[in-house]
């Protein structure tokens, strides 16, 4: 991935105190998933809250779990699911009363807390370390409550009132578990769980007096049972209990605060600013470029039907927000674990397909071992992720020798599919809409979801050929597939989900509007296109039933295609009424994609950079007077800043990290001047134009230019924007009088 060398711009952001202001906060004890404190480094996480019920207001819970521990299932046939792991109860000698407060730095990415009780006080610091397996939790207690302990409980070791406080999912697999408790040397403490085979997990931890009031417990969690995962255990918490803390912790901070420069947005919204940083907060704690890509739970497992990993959005939703957010590295786990599981892709076919094709199922574990049936574009939606990366990064490595075969292998499967019809065109067979009839397994014939897939990937598999100078014996093939396939059916509706299938009833996914989104196959650059997309989303968010969450983050995307950024605002403050008070998102069971593609529509409100064009502030709210965004990434390696006061943008940064083609699309008509400053950071070339919106540039590589309609240069600082209702800390615990200005903490 090419960086940044330096930069005109100015950063003018005291960092701890912009994010504190975004940190999550309660003012009670949490008491459930849905607003619990989450803390993760994209393995081990934890999700802290207590429990109501009278035998246990002496507990904060710190329910713990490792993404990669599954187990297979002996019951009946499936995938191998994520199973819960247990909890570190942290058991007081008072009851957890008032005044509680708890809160997550965001820019320390830990947990602070003080709990009062009715023995005494007790302050506590937790953290997952961002560089090694261990969490941390420190408490500080008053004489009331020095006998304040942390005890690990396995999880059938968990008492039943608390299994029960977090609902029991009758579709969940919990295997049957042998659980072993040992102590190994230096006060190690372990605890074995067995389920089958191979399958279990160690845990280890170590509890420290270090004064007669302050006490540290480090705990690891290692997947499988065997002598190795209980010395990789043991390990971990033996380095961890032995290094110096204070500089233990530090290590863990300086991870966070690098990857929160990685980029900068500051919004006049509080409540959306504070729900975009909780997201980029969230997805680094939910993955990491080494660890198991992001299922539909992250690190913080509870009671759900969906343990596993779901290709037909919710990965590809999980990771939309990282090419804008210039966190590339964080999309490397998606990467990696399609090259690590190719024989798999393979074996998801037919086997008399598997000679040039593969697939993803619907559903499956992290080996991605799902097979075909009749919903078919999941790979190919997957691809469209990896091309996504390739274009924000311009890697040509990763472009040839990931990208291109998975691609091919993929539309190969669409080949073996499509059939002639008398009317000369090229049809594909009764195939699913993802969730549109699901309880029926409605199929439909050209369906939507899949035509469009196959029309980009055959497009992009030939641009591909093109920019690597490939003379690939199928080339002929593709363009024949573009020229006779069936175009997208469509009807005084909008889009349909298939021939003859108009969209009927509500539908909660997009999946019959992907040549609008995210696969940009129609622009609505022409007026016919502009209706169609209109017509479309206004019919689709019609048939109320069964909007969802992720309805909404999809629509505001689509309506920032179309410039609507009030109707793109209004979608995500609907989001925000759908999400938990923590940012989470829940359904019949937990699922991680929603809140991170909402972050995903903030950033298609702000940069664009689609079909060869970087579309600055595209859509932006009348409200939203005032803005501000550094080093967001665009296609072909571009980083994009750009500030907005009373309501006009003042300038454009744009830096060129590869030298690709730059045309951007500036929302200016008139006179627009430029500076093109060289990698010495010395203006090489100046220059004005009239320009209705649209202006070419040549930017070679580590160039960049600043592009502003007065007369001078402008000030080319990049600094935090007040707004006029920012509400400080709004997530976290239920507060909906914030809102209002009562207690706000306005900044």
């Amino acid at each position: 991935m090419k960086e940044s060398k330096g930069s005109a711009i100015h950063m003018e952001v005291d960092w701890e105190r912009f994010m504190s202001a975004n940190d999550m906060e309660w003012v009670v004890k949490p008491v459930s998933w849905d607003e619990g404190a989450f803390l993760g480094n994209g393995l081990l996480g934890t999700m802290v809250y207590g429990e109501e019920h009278a035998s246990k207001r002496h507990v904060l819970r710190m329910v713990t779990g490792r993404t990669d521990v599954t187990a297979n299932r002996v019951d009946k046939p499936g995938f191998p699911p994520r199973v819960p792991l247990g909890e570190l109860d942290l058991e007081l000698a008072g009851r957890i009363y008032h005044p509680t407060h708890m809160r997550v730095s965001l820019w320390n990415a830990e947990l602070l807390a003080t709990l009062t009780t009715t023995s005494g006080e007790v302050k506590l610091r937790s953290l997952v370390h961002s560089l090694y397996p261990v969490i941390a939790v420190e408490i500080e207690t008053t004489p009331g409550e020095s006998a304040a302990r942390c005890a690990w409980y396995a999880y059938p070791e968990v008492d039943p009132v608390l299994k029960n406080a977090d609902g029991v999912n009758l579709n969940q697999y919990i295997p049957s578990t042998e659980v072993e408790h040992t102590e190994v040397a230096d006060g190690i403490h372990v605890c074995t769980q067995r389920y089958s085979g191979e399958d279990g997990c160690v845990t280890a931890w170590k509890d420290v007096q270090i004064t007669p009031n302050r006490r540290i417990c480090w705990l690891s969690v290692a997947n499988g049972h065997n002598e190795s995962a209980v010395a990789e255990a043991v390990e971990a918490v033996a380095q961890a209990s032995a290094a110096n803390f204070e500089e233990w912790v530090q290590a863990h901070r300086a991870w966070w605060h690098q990857y929160y420069r990685q980029s900068f947005v500051s919004l006049p919204d509080g409540r959306l600013e504070s729900f975009y940083w909780i997201q980029m907060y969230k997805l680094a704690s939910a993955t990491r470029p080494d660890k198991p890509l992001i299922d539909n739970q992250g690190p913080w497992l509870t009671s759900t039907p969906w343990p596993g990993v779901w290709f037909n959005m919710n990965v590809q939703m999980s990771y939309s927000p990282v090419y804008t957010a210039n966190r590339l590295h964080m999309g490397e786990s998606l990467v990696r674990s399609l090259t690590d599981n190719w024989d798999n892709l393979i074996l998801n076919v037919p086997e008399d397909c598997r000679h040039d094709s593969a697939g993803l199922g619907r559903s499956c574990s992290f080996d991605l071992r799902a097979q075909v049936e009749d919903e078919v574009g999941n790979l190919t939606w997957i691809s469209h992720s990896i091309w996504r990366h390739y274009r924000y990064a311009m890697d040509e490595k990763m472009l040839g020798e990931v990208l291109f075969p998975i691609l091919k292998r993929s539309v190969n499967y669409y080949r073996h599919l499509l059939e002639e019809g008398t009317d000369g065109f090229l049809h594909l067979p009764p195939t699913i809409s993802p969730e549109y009839g699901s309880f029926m397994r409605t199929t439909v014939r050209d369906c939507h979801y899949d035509v469009s897939l196959l029309r980009w990937g055959c497009e992009t598999l030939l641009h591909i050929s093109q920019k690597l100078a490939m003379k690939d014996p199928l080339i002929q093939e593709w363009e024949d597939i573009l020229k006779k396939l069936v175009p997208l059916p469509v009807d005084e509706t909008g889009f349909m989900v298939g021939q003859d299938m108009p969209l009927a009833y509500g539908h909660r996914h997009f999946s019959h509007l992907l040549a609008i989104f995210p696969l940009h196959l129609v622009s609505g650059d022409t007026q016919e296109e502009y209706e169609l997309i209109a017509t479309s989303l206004r019919h689709w968010l019609s048939k109320e039933g069964d909007l969802r969450g992720f309805s909404m983050t999809g629509a505001a995307s689509i309506a920032a295609v179309l410039g609507w950024g009030d109707e793109a605002w209004r979608l995500l403050q609907s989001l925000l009424l759908i999400i938990k008070p923590n940012t989470m998102y829940k359904e019949a069971g937990p699922v991680i994609e929603t809140p991170l593609a909402g972050a995903e529509s903030i950033h298609d409100m702000l940069l664009q950079s689609w079909g060869g064009k970087l579309r600055v502030l595209p859509a932006v709210p009348e409200a939203w007077t005032e803005l501000a965004f550094h080093d967001l990434r665009a296609e072909g390696a571009f980083l994009v800043s750009a500030v907005r006061k009373e309501a006009v943008t003042q300038w454009i940064r744009v830096k060129s990290l590869a030298g690709e083609p730059c045309l951007v699309k500036t929302g200016w008509k008139g006179l627009v001047r430029w500076n093109i400053i060289g990698n010495d950071n010395n203006v090489r070339v100046s220059g004005e134009s009239f320009i209705d919106d649209e202006i070419a540039l040549d930017l070679h590589e580590d160039e960049e230019v600043i592009l502003f309609i007065g007369e001078a240069v402008p000030d080319l600082r990049v600094q935090p924007v007040q707004g006029t209702d920012k509400v400080s800390r709004y997530f976290g615990g239920h507060k909906p009088w914030r809102l209002y200005g009562f207690h706000s903490g306005r900044l």
